[in-house]
């Protein structure tokens, strides 16, 4: 088996800094692919330039609402899916206690036609801030998501081994168990799925940040790969929104950096795209 390789950029239509980072890399060819917010406020202006231009862009399946003074509600008027103030709530935990199944259902269809409505052909599906998963209580709505993925013919962030990821071993059979019923619904899925961590820790530098993604790049097994990124450009909105906006300058940085391109193209991975999942899937 070869090394396949999607890099996918999380959070598309978020807010500006979101857009004019992840379109810098779309328009480049530094990453495969994309997932927009739809129920964010610069989601249209995202879904429309990759219309446009025909990007492999999918939808970034959202449940909840992590920032202090920059936040979004959901499309349909499911009351378990909102906070007191009306939006969704800041933690994957809490969506996991109080959600109810059908109304996370509505609220997925909801976000995906929106997408289609606003004028895109969705490559894939995947999940904000994993409050599908059930990590933080163990109540998941796989069953929701696979289903809805099934439907629209769409293939889901999902990886068959938590190898590479730096997860306790105790949880690898919640993966297998996740991937047979990915397999049962027909829904496409990864092999792996790695990232580095989001948020900027004590003494790391863009330097050493590369270092590490050069790293995880070399380390790269047979069969699909995804590594996702949150890159947005630095600006005064993306200060407002959230203290971690240095990481995700990095994160901008890192894919066009001339090491990186050449650390791919000497361990010979192939980059692909969710759609060649996706027609991998409907081809069944």
């Amino acid at each position: 088996m070869t090394r396949q390789l999607i890099i996918n950029a999380d959070d598309y239509g978020m807010c500006r800094a979101a857009n004019t980072g992840i379109t810098s890399l779309l328009q480049a060819g530094a990453i495969s692919s994309a997932t927009v917010m739809t129920p964010c406020p610069w989601a249209p202006d995202a879904i429309a330039t990759a219309a446009r231009h025909g990007w492999d862009v999918g939808v970034h399946l959202t449940l909840t609402s992590e920032w202090e003074g920059y936040r979004w509600s959901p499309l349909t008027g499911g009351a378990s899916l909102r906070d007191a103030a009306g939006y969704f709530p800041r933690e994957s935990k809490t969506v996991e206690e109080q959600a109810d199944p059908a109304e996370i259902r509505a609220e997925l269809v909801a976000q995906i036609d929106r997408a289609v409505a606003l004028g895109l052909d969705p490559s894939h599906a995947d999940n904000h801030m994993g409050s599908l998963y059930g990590l933080a209580t163990g109540r998941d709505f796989l069953t929701e998501a696979l289903e809805v993925c099934a439907e629209y013919g769409l293939p889901f962030r999902l990886p068959r081994t938590l190898d590479g990821m730096g997860l306790p071993p105790e949880l690898d059979p919640f993966a297998e168990a996740a991937a047979a019923r990915a397999d049962a619904a027909g829904v496409v899925i990864l092999d792996r799925l790695w990232t580095l961590p989001f948020h900027q820790r004590e003494g790391e530098t863009y330097e050493s940040f590369k270092a590490e993604m050069i790293e995880l790049i070399r380390s790269l097994r047979p069969g699909v790969t995804e590594i996702y990124i949150h890159p947005f450009e630095d600006t005064d909105e993306l200060r407002h929104i959230m203290p971690h906006y240095e990481k995700r300058a990095m994160e901008l940085r890192v894919f066009t950096d001339p090491e990186v391109r050449q650390a791919l193209a000497d361990e010979d991975v192939s980059l692909i795209g969710w759609r060649e999942l996706r027609d991998l899937q409907r081809s069944r």
